[in-house]
């Protein structure tokens, strides 16, 4: 693709249209906003993303009926609760991802804060580079790590995608955007630093994907993992740096159906 002056003046304004606290309220990155301490902001970020599918309105509900389910302490819930602090789970469902699933979730990240303080060394098992992240190999042995606990229920797997099922993995995507991107906008965290924001795969959402296409930013029929590399790769011609910031003007272009 030949880099479009005129489109990257245009999406660049719309990422400064997007890219604000007023973004914030109505979107599912307000429930880790509600926190300060890196591991409560990373347990909900994950928590969030994951369950970001249908009304956001309901998302942001549903993520708050966990968090009091979690006594409002999600960290210290998951790393002091004992067996029938657990009862507090048993009936929360949101769509297909239930009580199962949750207790799983727990139970994962009760085991990798035991042994690390960020969620983002899940991320970089089996890097042998600190330079470049190979953020597809990263996704797909980050599934493999999530369900190294012995008798994981089969069902919670559907939760987590990975590039090994062709699939876009638009909200774990979505959570690294969180993590990773830094600006001084107030809206992504920026609060992990080995991996970089050059590393990171735009979230390919149906907003995002009819809008890129009207752009001609993807061409693939299918939607799957090869389409959200082809539209991060036109996006790192716009941007090689920090090409996933494109998501704002992309996801808001697409919700406020300004095209």
């Amino acid at each position: 693709m030949a880099v479009d002056f005129n489109l990257k003046d245009f999406l660049d304004k719309k990422v400064d249209t997007y890219n604000q606290p007023g973004f914030i309220q109505h979107d599912p990155i307000s429930i880790p906003h509600q926190f300060s301490a890196r591991q409560d902001i990373e347990i909900m970020g994950f928590l969030a993303s994951i369950m970001a599918w249908g009304q956001r309105k309901t998302i942001i509900n549903k993520c708050n009926e966990l968090i009091k389910r979690m006594d409002g302490s999600p960290y210290e819930y998951i790393m002091q609760h004992r067996e029938q602090d657990l009862k507090s789970l048993l009936g929360f469902k949101h769509r297909t991802f239930n009580d199962t699933d949750i207790l799983y979730f727990v139970s994962f990240f009760k085991q990798h804060y035991l042994q690390f303080e960020s969620l983002e060394d899940a991320f970089l098992i089996r890097q042998e580079t600190k330079e470049k992240v190979d953020l597809e190999q990263a996704l797909n042995t980050f599934k493999e790590y999530f369900f190294s606990l012995p008798d994981y229920p089969q069902r919670t797997r559907k939760h987590i995608s990975s590039p090994a099922q062709k699939s876009t993995v638009k909200r774990i995507n979505m959570f690294l955007r969180w993590m990773v991107r830094k600006d001084n906008k107030g809206v992504d965290f920026g609060i992990w630093n080995r991996l970089s924001p050059r590393d990171l795969i735009c979230p390919c959402d149906v907003h995002v994907e009819r809008v890129a296409r009207k752009l001609g930013l993807i061409t693939l029929d299918k939607v799957n993992w090869k389409t959200a590399l082809e539209l991060t790769g036109n996006l790192r011609l716009l941007d090689a740096d920090d090409p996933v910031k494109y998501d704002f003007a992309l996801f808001g272009l697409g919700v406020e159906r300004e095209l």
